[in-house]
């Protein structure tokens, strides 16, 4: 499925490589309730989507504010609040602290059963292979801790490339960085604009990755890593 002239192959992190365990949700909860929190998982759920979503902003606009480690975590405090917006300040300080230390923690994670066969067999046949994620300076001691990670050579974390997908900011400076061309670059994700509308606006190449099989989709999308080397 990945043919020249991509030279490079970078994969988004979170909903693509790794997951969550126990899954966000469920860890907010847990946490949560030592404050006096009595949120249900499933409003929890509904509270972080439309939190998450008014930070993000419209869905189809490229263009996206810049960002860094200290803007990151002040974004990440405003998120956790708009959950629970009933936990007195000090408790939340603690709250916020606690949530931010577990999802620092490699053992919090874990990949998804197609990720390392495929990273390896991409590099056996002459990729070279990346991380691309929006994430903050938490995820490279997360990978650091992942072997199987160790075929990648390049790491991008928005907070510290100073921008986020699916900005075209974040894409042109890691072409730099990579020193080919766009074309000559192709991103793996799972999230259709940030991932995939974002790159192909940079000139890069991009696949969808949807592992909800049977739901709907704009457009042909695998639904495993496993595809990108599938004879």
């Amino acid at each position: 499925m990945i043919h020249a002239p991509v030279r490079w192959v970078l994969f988004d992190a979170v909903g693509t490589l790794m997951y969550a365990d126990p899954p966000v949700h469920e860890v907010y909860k847990g946490d949560a309730q030592k404050f006096g929190s009595r949120l249900s998982i499933e409003q929890i759920r509904l509270r972080f989507q439309q939190a998450l979503a008014a930070e993000t902003g419209p869905a189809d606009q490229l263009n996206r504010a810049p960002t860094s480690e200290a803007l990151e975590l002040a974004r990440w405090r405003r998120i956790v609040a708009a959950v629970f917006d009933v936990i007195p300040p000090a408790d939340f300080d603690r709250l916020f602290e606690s949530l931010w230390h577990h999802f620092a923690q490699p053992r919090h994670w874990r990949l998804y059963a197609d990720v390392a066969p495929t990273l390896l067999r991409l590099r056996q046949a002459g990729m070279r292979l990346g991380i691309a994620s929006n994430f903050d300076g938490r995820l490279p001691q997360i990978v650091a801790a992942m072997p199987e990670f160790s075929v990648c050579e390049q790491l991008f974390v928005s907070s510290q490339v100073g921008f986020s997908k699916p900005d075209p900011r974040f894409f042109s400076t890691i072409a730099e960085q990579l020193d080919v061309p766009p074309a000559q670059i192709m991103l793996v994700g799972d999230d259709w604009v940030a991932d995939v509308q974002g790159a192909r606006a940079a000139g890069w190449q991009a696949i969808w990755l949807n592992r909800s099989a049977g739901s709907e989709t704009p457009e042909a999308a695998i639904t495993s890593l496993s595809q990108l080397v599938a004879c």
